[in-house]
């Protein structure tokens, strides 16, 4: 039946709320800031609890001062970038990892450095680690073998140590780096291994053992192809 003239359509009334928005997301959205704002800006989830992990050489007191977290600070206003950086330079950790774990506990994961080698300086033995890292003047663990080279050539001293055979690592007493071409271990047992320069590190490495049982005082795999026993 058409309709009469100046006559409306008679359509449901409910209520608005953003244009081109539903009611209900609008609602939802108001209450989702307001619950962000209470999170961020109150102490409902503050930093109660840090954990540490990893940790042995290292007091755990060090650790959480360098973290800083500022008392009753939100979880979500921490930043564990900066908090890990800063754990991470303590010389004796390697890396650090720093989580939130809600609802207020701040986690934070180390590594610290082992020594591989250690050197004679002002002070006493100096530490070095498997990246070649100097990061303590401190005595050296039991069964750690001396190095004798100059800054330059630390790192192709551990790279050597670091590719000897599991058997061998052990018996190494010190290892003297006298150019990058002239690499030499000395055994606990006196005995000599000219290894030469730190490249073909996997060849030398394995032949080094087969060439120690045999007799004799100077082991030279400096050219693995062509080994000689003195």
């Amino acid at each position: 039946m058409p309709a009469w003239p100046g006559r409306r359509s008679a359509r449901p009334r409910g209520r608005r709320g953003l244009p081109g928005v539903p009611v209900r997301v609008a609602l939802g959205v108001a209450v989702l800031v307001t619950a962000v704002a209470v999170a961020y800006f109150t102490p409902v989830f503050a930093v109660r609890t840090v954990r540490v992990d990893g940790a042995a050489a290292v007091p755990e007191e060090q650790i959480r001062a360098e973290l800083g977290v500022p008392e009753g600070r939100s979880m979500l206003r921490i930043d564990t970038t900066a908090m890990a950086a800063r754990v991470a330079s303590i010389p004796k950790i390697s890396t650090a990892r720093v989580q939130r774990v809600f609802p207020g506990t701040v986690r934070v994961t180390v590594r610290e450095r082992t020594p591989v080698l250690w050197f004679t300086g002002p002070g006493g033995a100096h530490l070095v680690d498997a990246e070649a890292v100097e990061y303590a003047v401190e005595p050296a663990p039991p069964g750690v073998p001396e190095l004798a080279a100059a800054p330059p050539l630390r790192r192709a001293a551990v790279t050597v140590l670091t590719a000897l055979p599991p058997a061998l690592g052990p018996e190494v007493a010190k290892l003297e780096a006298r150019s990058a071409s002239d690499i030499v271990l000395t055994l606990r047992d006196g005995r000599t291994v000219l290894w030469g320069g730190a490249d073909d590190a996997a060849r030398k490495a394995a032949v080094v053992g087969p060439l120690l049982t045999r007799e004799g005082t100077i082991f030279d795999v400096s050219s693995p192809n062509l080994v000689t026993v003195r």
